[in-house]
């Protein structure tokens, strides 16, 4: 219990913490949210304009700090293909797997699998929030307890394709239901604001299509491009995983499009 206690708090500093660099970057005196003010007003003297320069170059010394320190500090990141995992990866059925293991699996490759896709997309200002994924994966275990066992009891892989799908679309409701995903402040490449559900869709369909394919490696062994398959894929069929999200059986008609996708995707 006490274990569990502190990784909820640990998981929810570096969620402060990430929230507050947001901000700090935002108030950089180079940054693009910080925009230069104009000649003619630069002009006009005022003590106000000073206080704010100076505000903004200890943020950018700051950022620049806290950059060089993250250089210093051992963090092992896993590759793409290293955080493509199936769904027995992060919910185990075989005694003496932990739990909290699984769930420690989920919200980190989520978290980079989800870094992955922004930035694929050249989405910046994007925030990803660890302890909204440890939410999703709870619910997940709660509400889909049933297909997760019975996926792995089945061998047959017409019904394997079934139930991965049924579990690619319940983890992409509750991605959307939990928000890991912060966009308010995010841009895309050409500089404008995004189109918030939308948008949120876009990149969260990949990460849940990617976990899908990932449960029928045959060795376990992570497969390098399955991200990069299932963001074409799903940028193919976006225009049937948008509506299907909002409609009143979400989880069955994407259910239908995922089965489609993992049928036929290798």
């Amino acid at each position: 219990m006490l274990r569990e206690i502190s990784e909820e708090i640990r998981i929810n500093l570096k969620d402060r913490l990430r929230d507050v660099r947001h901000v700090v970057r935002r108030h950089r005196h180079d940054s693009a949210a910080n925009p230069v003010r104009q000649p003619d007003e630069a002009a006009i003297p005022s003590p106000l304009r000073g206080i704010e320069g100076l505000l903004g170059r200890a943020a950018s010394v700051f950022d620049d700090a806290m950059s060089i320190a993250e250089t210093l500090v051992p963090h092992e990141r896993p590759s793409e293909a290293e955080a493509t995992k199936g769904f027995a990866a992060y919910f185990p059925a075989a005694e003496g797997h932990s739990p909290l293991a699984g769930e420690r699996a989920f919200r980190r490759d989520m978290y980079y699998l989800v870094k992955a896709v922004l930035a694929r997309r050249r989405i910046e200002g994007a925030l990803i929030h660890e302890a909204a994924l440890t939410a999703a994966h709870a619910a997940l275990r709660r509400k889909r307890g049933d297909l997760i066992a019975e996926l792995a009891r089945r061998e047959d892989w017409a019904k394997r394709v079934s139930l991965a799908a049924a579990l690619s679309a319940a983890l992409l409701l509750e991605l959307l239901e939990q928000r890991p995903l912060n966009l308010a402040e995010a841009t895309g490449p050409d500089g404008a604001a995004l189109s918030g559900r939308a948008s949120e869709i876009s990149c969260l369909a990949p990460v849940a299509l990617a976990t899908g394919l990932a449960t029928f490696s045959a060795d376990g062994t992570p497969e390098p491009d399955l991200l990069e398959i299932s963001i074409l894929a799903c940028d193919a069929r976006l225009d049937r995983i948008r509506p299907a999200c909002d409609r009143d059986d979400p989880l069955g008609e994407l259910t239908t499009v995922f089965a489609t996708l993992l049928a036929h995707l290798p």
